[in-house]
């Protein structure tokens, strides 16, 4: 059997929905493309314009992506990706001129437009040393400082802060309690949190907030855990269910609503797709647990151990609880291969993910490492992994992998405060989601990761533009 794989191509489309019929009053609009397409080696290529023109009831033979705007579902908070150790250190490698350049990239107004900011409190993998904030066994945490932090990690994030401005969200996930505080004496290899370190461990968040606050950087949030139920050869902590729903209403929430925190967003679960529902459905069945979290983070990585990712369980677990927003908190390709930087399954690899995340309820999207070095790291447990953007340490040059342009065909068009409307598919081969903006402008994305072109029509209210999809491309339209 001919193997597909189908192309990216995000269309962007640009319009102010004023009336019913605005489409139909409307005929002969063009519309700008913007396309990123791998078979010639294009990225984020001005094609020109396409026409809106009257369509009426589609054949099963055309292929067509729907969009109803009258359909209105969550609102983006952002997209963006994390600052760790790994990231902020490869860039201070960085001559002074490429440093600029990679924040332009993703923060500067020509960039991907990031928000989002996230990082480890404590280390994670993603650090060249394990470390924690305070000496053994102080129970006071009269010893907590973040000195380690700031000879790369804040640095960069007030970097990141101030070429966002206003739209700066920032949370941070801990790794691992230290190892003081745990049934197995280590930071690696799961472990416990002792219960007798509950009321201890939910002060240090506090300590971590107003040191960091201290130094102009704002929290919008935080996770209870990374990876709550993962055993690593690094930094990792095992919570139930239970588990994290005790700490939470017990110790970290009352912690953080007594000392001024009431606004900051906690997400629970932090982990794969897989268990997402369990997860939310266990720990947030007590009111009194679930008054504290904002939100449900979550991984992809649950293709450990299955075929494919499971989006269904994304859509289940948002009908269950509506009032909570689903987080995309971390998500990148392992096993780097400096050969395979310019592969276009990359990018192709983020869009399946975020499209099927955004169509199943998510409001915020963030990526793993911004940055990482030419070996995929520095990581010290040698978990080395793909980033959009690599830098070579030792010549200074600074790659693009499709990781880069293919987010980028959603972030900087779709922007904080967007709200999904209503898209569809006919074909298998293309996966639509489409967003208004705050403006009235609206944004269709379309995914074609097929070995094979497809001519499509973007259909909006008896109205289409009759578009090219070419193999393994993205594209952008701005009507």
């Amino acid at each position: 059997m001919r193997k597909l794989i189908v192309s990216c191509f995000v269309v962007g489309v640009f319009i102010n929905v004023n009336a019913q019929n605005y489409w139909k009053k409307n005929a002969g609009k063009t519309a700008k493309v913007i396309l990123t397409n791998s078979k010639v080696n294009e990225k984020m290529a001005d094609k020109g314009t396409v026409t809106f023109e009257q369509f009426g009831q589609p054949k099963e033979t055309e292929a067509c992506i729907f969009v109803a705007p009258r359909f209105k579902y969550q609102k983006l908070i952002g997209i963006g990706g994390a600052i760790t150790d790994a990231s902020a250190e490869t860039f201070y490698k960085m001559p002074k001129n490429k440093q600029k350049e990679i924040l332009d990239a993703y923060f500067g107004k020509n960039g991907l437009g990031y928000t989002v900011v996230r990082t480890n409190m404590n280390s994670c993998d993603f650090s060249s040393d394990s470390y924690t904030y305070v000496e053994d066994n102080d129970t006071s945490l009269k010893t907590f400082n973040v000195v380690h932090d700031e000879k790369y990690k804040i640095p960069m994030i007030k970097e990141a802060q101030k070429a966002i401005g206003n739209n700066f969200t920032f949370y941070f996930s801990p790794w691992s309690p230290p190892a003081w505080m745990k049934s197995n004496k280590s930071l690696y290899k799961g472990g416990r949190l002792e219960n007798q370190y509950y009321q201890t461990w939910a002060d240090y968040y506090i300590k971590f907030i107003k040191e960091y606050e201290k130094r102009g950087i704002n929290i919008w949030g935080l996770t209870v855990q990374n990876e709550p139920m993962a055993t690593q050869s690094w930094e990792s902590c095992i919570y139930t269910a239970e588990e994290e729903g005790e700490f939470l209403k017990k110790n970290l929430g009352p912690t953080l609503w007594k000392n001024g925190y009431k606004d900051k967003k906690v997400m629970i679960w932090d982990h794969n797709r897989d268990l997402i529902y369990q997860r939310a459905t266990t720990t947030l069945s007590d009111p009194e647990t679930s008054k504290y979290a904002s939100g449900i983070g979550y991984h992809w990585y649950e293709t450990w151990n299955n075929k494919t990712q499971l989006f269904d369980n994304l859509a289940e677990t948002h009908r269950a609880f509506p009032d909570k927003f689903l987080a995309f908190t971390e998500g990148c390709k392992e096993q780097f291969n400096m050969d395979k930087i310019y592969d276009v399954s990359l990018g192709e690899l983020y869009s399946k993910n975020m499209l099927n995340d955004f169509n199943k309820g998510n409001a915020l999207w963030t990526d793993w490492n911004i940055l990482l070095d030419e070996t995929g790291g520095p990581n010290h447990k040698g978990n080395f992994c793909f980033a959009p953007i690599i830098a070579d340490t030792k010549t200074g040059e600074v790659f693009y992998t499709y990781e880069y342009y293919y987010i980028g065909h959603v972030s900087k068009y779709i922007k904080p405060n967007a709200q999904r409307i209503g898209s569809s598919s006919n074909r298998a081969a293309l996966t639509s989601s489409a967003f208004m903006n705050e403006n009235g402008q609206l944004v269709t994305v379309i995914m074609n990761d097929s070995d094979n072109d497809i001519e499509t029509n973007l259909w909006i209210e008896g109205m289409a533009a009759k578009l090219n999809a070419p193999a393994h491309s993205i594209q952008t339209v701005i009507l």
